[in-house]
């Protein structure tokens, strides 16, 4: 029960990464407010997690909208009194051949993953700053931050992007005792890989190939990694994203065989 008497907001809380992480802060003790712009995907995930005992809240809201944004932090106020963690997870990934990129993917992409993420940050902090007692966000990067894989360039690019913001608001936030941290997964059984990054066999065993762990990970590792960065016991740590990828970074990509 690290997180008693804490309250949560995770975007992008319907299914995968970003349930996985509502769940386990609500296991630690948060009282969380889980938001999606899926509004029936996210009543069933609040249900679920009401079901098991857990103090939970719904807000449907579209991160690349930044009022939206500014009315979940005001909603999570208003329900629980306070917002003491705010995990930045709402994200999208398009797989395209670099040269088709048109402006609408690449806007809809950053407006998303990148901007949705800056503003949470910023509203977050607003409420931490007014409340006077600190606090800390948590931004979803991705092993995608620091590899050129060109077949998924907008959500690379954006997650490299998002790594910066960590950094930047970090330094800007640490004088009013926030810490802003980031999380980089590596490939995690969720329904965006399936959709995204592994839509068929072939890619499946090249991604388990150059994964030294052998195996996907699972959305419940990502979120033991947030809870541990959300409380004291991370006291120490901001800027930094943590990657829980098993090993796929220090293996790194390789280039294909030239054609004969």
């Amino acid at each position: 029960m690290r997180l008693k008497n804490r309250v949560a907001v995770v975007t992008g809380a319907a299914r995968g990464i970003g349930l996985a992480c509502a769940r386990r802060f609500a296991e630690d003790g948060a009282r969380v407010v889980l938001s999606d712009v899926n509004a029936e995907g996210l009543d069933e995930a609040v249900a679920q997690l009401a079901g098991e005992g857990h103090d939970v809240a719904a807000f449907v809201a579209d991160v690349s909208v930044v009022e939206e944004i500014q009315k979940l932090v005001d909603f999570a106020g208003a329900k629980f009194g306070s917002i003491d963690i705010m995990l930045n997870n709402a994200g999208i990934a398009l797989t395209q051949d670099f040269l088709t990129i048109t402006e609408a993917d690449f806007d809809t992409v950053m407006a998303i993953n990148l901007r949705g993420a800056f503003f949470g940050v910023q509203a977050a902090a607003k409420a931490m700053i007014a409340q006077g007692r600190g606090g800390v966000i948590i931004n979803m990067s991705s092993i995608n931050s620091r590899m050129a894989n060109p077949s998924v360039a907008t959500y690379a690019i954006s997650k490299g992007g998002l790594n910066q913001v960590t950094g930047t608001a970090a330094v800007a936030l640490a004088p009013h005792g926030i810490r802003v941290v980031g999380i980089g997964p590596g490939t995690i059984a969720t329904e965006m890989l399936k959709m995204g990054f592994l839509t068929n066999e072939a890619q499946g065993k090249m991604i388990l190939s150059r994964t030294p762990a052998g195996r996907l990970g699972e959305a419940s590792e990502v979120a033991a990694v947030a809870s541990f960065l959300a409380s004291d016991d991370a006291s120490y740590m901001t800027g930094q994203t943590l990657y829980p990828d098993g090993g796929r970074m220090i293996l790194n990509y390789v280039m294909p065989e030239p054609e004969q």
